[in-house]
């Protein structure tokens, strides 16, 4: 397969405060890999550093080939990079398909809103009925579906999700790994990041453990299972 994103020892930093500690990965295209790690490993400043959020001082990261370390945030969206962050980041007082409409955005996306609205639609079919709500009336998981919609809206060839099932009901949480699979089998590639890590582990094909700013393991995500070490740490088995 064709290797979409290279990330290659990075450092990353609050400030003066160094967070993440030569970190290397590498996405290969139409797959899904996972985050996996405790609160406060730095998993959700490593997506911010691919997304342009957090500046990099040294490393480098590349996206179809092309240095994007250096770019701004709407520069690598443009490129083709969603990101889901953790909260959602919703406009509340903005209705379901004003918030879509916003996702299209991005210069390639804008010629096929009405196009990617029906693939919204179609993946979240209470949204259709609800487009017309405001987003700040709709319950945890539908907001929840309505911002991987808008991120999908902008057509990306990478989807990085940031705890997409945080704070939802079992029942919800599974209709999102559900979505995460259909995404993936329309040929976009996900980065995720995800709390429920038997539920990751069954829908993704890689993963990288992060402890404390650091690599620490990576690999088959069906071989995860065999590693002692990690069915402690993530799985308590």
């Amino acid at each position: 397969m064709r290797e979409l994103l290279s990330v290659k020892a990075i450092d990353g930093f609050y400030g003066d405060l160094q967070v993440l500690w030569g970190v290397s990965l590498a996405v290969e295209e139409k797959t899904v890999t996972a985050l996996i790690g405790s609160n406060g490993s730095g998993k959700s400043t490593l997506l911010k550093s691919i997304v342009g959020l957090v500046r990099v001082r040294t490393g480098t990261i590349s996206f179809c080939g092309e240095r994007i370390d250096h770019l701004r945030p709407y520069e690598i969206a443009s490129m083709g990079i969603s990101m889901v962050p953790e909260g959602r980041r919703l406009f509340p007082q903005m209705t379901v398909f004003e918030n879509l409409e916003l996702g299209a955005y991005v210069r390639s996306a804008r010629g096929h809103v009405n196009q990617n609205l029906k693939l919204v639609f179609d993946l979240f079919p209470s949204l259709r009925k609800l487009q017309h709500q405001r987003a700040e009336l709709l319950s945890g998981g539908q907001q929840q579906m309505l911002a991987i919609g808008r991120a999908l809206m902008a057509m990306p060839r990478l989807l990085v999700l940031d705890e997409p099932s945080l704070g939802l009901m079992p029942i919800l949480s599974q209709a999102i790994f559900q979505v995460i699979n259909d995404t993936r089998a329309q040929g976009v590639t996900v980065l995720l990041i995800e709390q429920n890590v038997g539920e990751t582990l069954a829908i993704s094909d890689y993963y990288y453990t992060l402890s404390a700013g650091r690599i620490t393991h990576a690999g088959l995500c069906k071989d995860f299972i065999k590693h002692e070490e990690l069915r402690k740490a993530y799985l308590g088995l």
